[in-house]
């Protein structure tokens, strides 16, 4: 027994591989899916209610990116809340950290489309 604690240690202190997908890496891949089309959507319906495309306010548009975002800083937040180690242990922690940014730019367009669309209406 004694010889077995050293070495299930150094086991569990292996770190994994680069392409591993871990449940935090997994997370921070969902949130960055509904991150990316909240910017795409946002930035959209900003040009919409800015009247560069189309016509209408692109209000559903910016609701629906100011949801995506808000989704995507949330998971990204708690899988950073979560990991219990830094860059490389395979808990996500860096995936977080860019859906945090994600989900903020998204949010952003989001809602300054909703405020053009408001001022138009």
């Amino acid at each position: 027994m004694g010889l077995a604690t050293p070495a299930a240690a150094h086991v569990l202190v292996q770190p994994v591989g680069a392409y591993t997908l871990t449940s935090g890496r997994l997370w921070t891949v969902v949130a960055a899916l509904l991150g990316l089309p909240g910017v795409v959507i946002g930035g959209l319906a900003l040009a919409r209610s800015a009247g560069r495309i189309g016509a209408g306010t692109g209000r559903k548009r910016a609701i629906v990116a100011l949801v995506a975002g808000l989704a995507c800083m949330v998971i990204g937040g708690l899988v950073v809340a979560a990991a219990e180690g830094g860059p490389g242990t395979g808990y996500g922690i860096v995936g977080g950290f860019v859906d945090l940014a994600i989900g903020l730019i998204a949010v952003v367009l989001g809602g300054l489309a909703l405020a053009r669309s408001r001022r138009t209406a």
